[in-house]
């Protein structure tokens, strides 16, 4: 769901903290139709919380998790094997249960645990490229590896039922996590990974968490994916898109419209990379003119991200 809006504010501190102290990063109406309030699952918000404090509960970090990511680049003929979104894509994205593969468009993007194997090939058969969403920056309580996560990874909750904020410089505790749920991507056949919620450093997650941290954290995200074969994209994070945007085969990106900040993701398009984005209030008049202009694949969403769309 929207992870945007509430995240905001602890995203701009922690970048006006860089700026000042230094740091490594640089037609009729079209509103959806209205639907009853749905219970949130995925999104951030800067909620007072029960969870651990910065100074107490963050376990040791790695020394691994320092600095910039060591992870080796994908052999020249792995690179060339994945699939490469190109800009302008049409896709669906639904969150909200199993996927509907009525929508007539070359790509959809599904919850990897909510479909089976079998979900992904029925869309295959129809044509299209499938991209597997993975929450890699919080824990879920409603996922079948709840468990496998230490407890001291466990942060304060996001806002949403269920999510606390991992502690993402523990690479060496949470790769491994992270390697199995691609592991499912990939047995369940899915083309791609959308890794959400990969900008804990701009929120209050209870651990001190540097835009160093969440770099090496996103380029090991990345890595996972590519050993895999599969594409990863880039979800959200717009600072860091010039560091990361070699590490990333497109972008994921929620509201950049309704923040005036569209342009940031040029640097994906001139790439030849797929900029996969929505928004959730107003009207496809507001944004698909400039959607266009820089070769977005836009459309128009319920924040439950159920079924319905609206396209530019």
């Amino acid at each position: 769901m929207s992870r945007t809006v509430l995240a905001r504010a602890g995203l701009l501190a922690a970048l006006t903290a860089c700026v000042l102290t230094g740091c490594s990063t640089p037609d009729a109406d079209e509103t959806p139709p209205p639907t009853a309030p749905a219970e949130p699952t995925r999104s951030p918000s800067p909620t007072p919380s029960d969870g651990p404090s910065p100074e107490t509960s963050q376990g040791t970090p790695s020394p691994e998790t320092s600095g910039t990511s060591t992870a080796s680049p994908a052999p020249p003929d792995q690179a060339k094997a994945r699939w490469h979104p190109q800009p302008g894509l049409a896709w669906q994205w639904q969150l909200d249960g199993r996927s509907d593969p009525s929508v007539d468009v070359p790509v959809y993007d599904i919850d990897g645990f909510e479909n089976s194997a079998a979900d992904v090939a029925v869309l295959h058969r129809a044509g299209r490229k499938v991209i597997c969403y993975v929450n890699v920056g919080a824990w879920e309580d409603f996922r079948p590896d709840q468990a496998a996560f230490p407890r001291a990874l466990l942060g304060r909750p996001n806002g949403w039922r269920g999510e606390r904020w991992l502690d993402i410089r523990r690479i060496d505790l949470l790769r491994p996590i992270m390697e199995k749920r691609f592991d499912m991507c990939r047995a369940k056949g899915f083309d791609a990974v959308e890794p959400d919620l990969v900008e804990g450093y701009g929120n209050d997650t209870g651990f001190p968490l540097t835009p160093d941290h969440q770099l090496a954290y996103n380029r090991m995200i990345a890595a996972i994916a590519h050993a895999r074969g599969l594409s990863v994209g880039l979800k959200n994070d717009l600072p860091q898109i010039p560091q990361l945007l070699g590490d990333f085969d497109f972008a994921v990106n929620e509201e950049c419209a309704q923040f005036e900040e569209c342009a940031s993701l040029t640097p994906f398009v001139k790439a030849g990379k797929a900029v996969f984005h929505v928004e959730y209030e107003g009207s496809t008049a507001a944004f698909c003119a400039d959607s266009r202009r820089l070769r977005l694949s836009s459309m128009l969403k319920n924040p439950e991200l159920d079924t319905w769309r609206k396209p530019c």
